[in-house]
């Protein structure tokens, strides 16, 4: 699955695609065949049994890899599988084991099994290697079956075969800070001052078709944080209505949230109400969102409306209110140093739960 969306620019439309969705079929190898032999040479008419194993199959590993963006690779070819194992020869050689496959995926992508929909495993941490599936045992040739009482044996065994499955691939976008907000609310022009992102901006909604992760330095304290720009939410994401699902998935990893609110209220909006029906969406696509450390950002506090709507709405507001400007660069210090805090915070308590 993918979200595709045309884009005014010059010379007509243009499409993109980001397939953050997709289904895939994974194969194992087969492990190779035994040999069934017997040696034969011109002085040695009983030369007896010299058949060797079958080879391993491959196995099939995913790792992390921070340079892959989505799944359009397995859009195009949803079915990989591992080589199969050789099978044994004679005079007692063995089949190479079959080559194994890494497949690269993004970070943050979840592996679920398509019939169970349980959560197979997932990859977190760039260069992180995952066995999914092993190859099947290669068979047995007859130099194994030789004993005492059977000098001349006959048997020997087939390559098993190795596991498969079907699987649905998600990418859930691993970042400190989710960017949150109604589309034009200034999200992507926020992330491209402050983060080394360059995110599309635009006059238009839905301008960012895709998470966008963006590194937000603190050279002074030797830290980093990241921070995504989730693609503008609507009214009814939670149940799937415009992008819905597609966006909120992204949301799940961050460890704090960031909402931004357009102080101008631009088409007639409501500040306030623009804060309460994103936090509902949250809230109503999983309950856990809501529990998690929100800051909110009051942007484009250079128009003409925005000081009178900040009165109104920082009296109704529960959350740390931070009022900005992306055109004159207003707040910008004070929000980055409340979202490093939070962060650590949030960092410190997980690091406390793991010891």
């Amino acid at each position: 699955m993918c979200f595709a969306v045309a884009m005014p620019m010059s010379g007509g439309q243009r499409w993109w695609v980001f397939y953050d969705e997709v289904k895939v079929s994974f194969s194992a190898g087969k492990g190779g065949d035994g040999c069934f032999s017997f040696r034969r040479a011109k002085y040695e008419p009983k030369g007896g049994p010299d058949g060797g194993n079958g080879g391993r199959g491959g196995d099939v590993y995913l790792v992390a890899d921070e340079n892959v963006a989505d799944l359009t690779t397995y859009h195009f070819k949803p079915g990989w599988k591992a080589r199969n194992g050789e099978p044994g020869r004679g005079s007692n050689q063995y089949g190479a084991k079959g080559e194994d496959i890494e497949l690269k995926l993004p970070v943050g992508t979840v592996v679920y099994d398509r019939e169970t929909d349980a959560v197979v495993t997932e990859v977190t941490e760039h260069g992180q290697r995952v066995l999914l599936l092993e190859g099947g045992e290669g068979g047995k040739g007859n130099t194994v079956f030789k004993s005492s009482t059977n000098q001349a044996p006959r048997e020997f065994t087939l390559g098993k075969l190795g596991e498969s499955g079907d699987y649905r691939l998600v990418i859930k976008t691993i970042a400190d800070v989710g960017l949150i907000g109604f589309p034009n609310a200034g999200k992507s022009t926020l992330l491209n001052m402050i983060t080394n992102a360059h995110p599309k901006t635009g006059a238009y909604p839905f301008t960012t078709l895709f998470p966008t992760v963006g590194v937000l330095e603190f050279p002074e304290a030797f830290e980093r944080i990241t921070v995504a720009d989730i693609p503008g939410l609507v009214e009814g994401a939670s149940d799937n209505r415009g992008l819905g699902h597609r966006f909120l998935k992204h949301v799940e990893r961050c460890k704090v949230l960031l909402i931004m609110i357009d102080m101008q209220g631009t088409d007639d909006r409501e500040p306030i109400a623009d804060l309460r029906v994103l936090q509902n969406e949250l809230k109503l696509y999983k309950a856990a969102l809501s529990r998690k450390p929100v800051l909110v950002a009051a942007n484009k506090m250079d128009e003409p409306s925005a000081p009178e709507n900040l009165k109104v709405f920082g009296n109704k507001c529960k959350h740390p209110l931070y009022p900005i400007s992306c055109v004159s660069d207003e707040g910008f210090d004070g929000l980055k140093a409340a979202l490093l805090k939070a962060v650590l915070a949030v960092r410190a308590e997980e690091s406390g739960v793991e010891d």
